[in-house]
């Protein structure tokens, strides 16, 4: 594994960690070069609340990894969250550096009700 890889996962790791001391639900965002994705996951760690990603059909044409379509994404999130009734979430960037598509994302949500 690379060296960047492995520091990107030692930062998810303790942030995660951190997360799972507190025991609350979490909004994990994941991103590869052509697709983002974010989950909702419960305090415990076991189930995930709500998802959305850039892979679903109905956002496969006309969008990819760019930070028009993490705000979608984030907007998504937010509402699918709110539905189940959760509006309290901590932010797990997964060690990613907070700036381009997580921040879109982050802001997305933030935007349409998530509070972190």
């Amino acid at each position: 594994m690379s060296t960047k890889k492995t520091a990107r996962i030692r930062r998810a790791k303790r942030a995660r960690f951190k997360m799972r001391e507190l025991g609350v639900d979490r909004l994990c965002v994941f991103r590869t070069s052509q697709h983002i994705y974010a989950q909702v996951i419960s305090g415990n760690g076991a189930t995930i609340i709500a998802s959305a990603s850039t892979v679903e059909a109905d956002m496969r044409s006309g969008y990819g990894g760019n930070a028009e379509a993490a705000a979608v994404i984030g907007a998504k999130i937010a509402e699918r969250a709110a539905a189940k009734g959760v509006s309290k979430v901590a932010f797990d960037r997964s060690g990613f550096k907070y700036h381009g598509r997580i921040k879109a994302l982050a802001e997305a949500a933030r935007g349409n009700g998530l509070d972190f």
